[in-house]
């Protein structure tokens, strides 16, 4: 059975419940749902780790897995490369996303993308990239890889569905 396609923006009136269900003015995957049909996500994050929509995002690719999904690449784009750095220390009352992400990403061996000219200008930085531009601070590690905005472009080919998260 496929699905008629579905598109809209996920806003932060949106909410999961500890089901893994998501529901939100008419847009809902839940264990029905996710049955019926596998489908292929890219994922794009564009806001910071303590952004309510990256815990979104990470709760949104938790419930596709679950579900039987699978998830082409997650691609993280201007402050969502703040989600990949290995610096970022959550307060001692808040979740710490950031951390929830690479484990997420480590123990499901998914493509963790992090926008190579977006981590650049935020001071996001891999060992070899801190090299090139001869900077002493190295924040980020495996399981992300720094490439290019052509890799966000070849995940929307190879998958039935794009969802962004945060942005502008």
């Amino acid at each position: 059975m496929r699905l008629a396609a579905i598109v809209r923006t996920i806003s932060d009136s949106d909410r999961f419940d500890h089901g893994g269900l998501f529901r939100g003015g008419g847009f809902i995957i839940g264990p029905r749902l996710l049955a019926e049909c596998s489908m292929k996500f890219a994922i794009a994050v564009f806001s910071a780790a303590h952004a309510p929509s990256s815990r979104r995002a990470l709760l949104f690719a938790q419930a596709a897995l679950a579900g039987g999904h699978e998830i082409v690449r997650l691609f993280f784009y201007q402050d969502g490369v703040y989600s990949a750095a290995n610096n970022i220390v959550a307060p001692q009352d808040e979740q710490d996303i950031a951390r929830q992400w690479r484990e997420f990403v480590s123990q499901h061996q998914l493509d963790g993308v992090v926008c190579i000219a977006a981590a650049l200008r935020r001071g996001v930085l891999n060992t070899e990239e801190a090299t090139r531009y001869q900077r002493s601070a190295v924040n980020l590690d495996a399981p992300w890889a720094l490439s290019g905005l052509g890799q966000l472009h070849d995940a929307i080919q190879a998958a039935d569905r794009l969802i962004c998260f945060g942005g502008p």
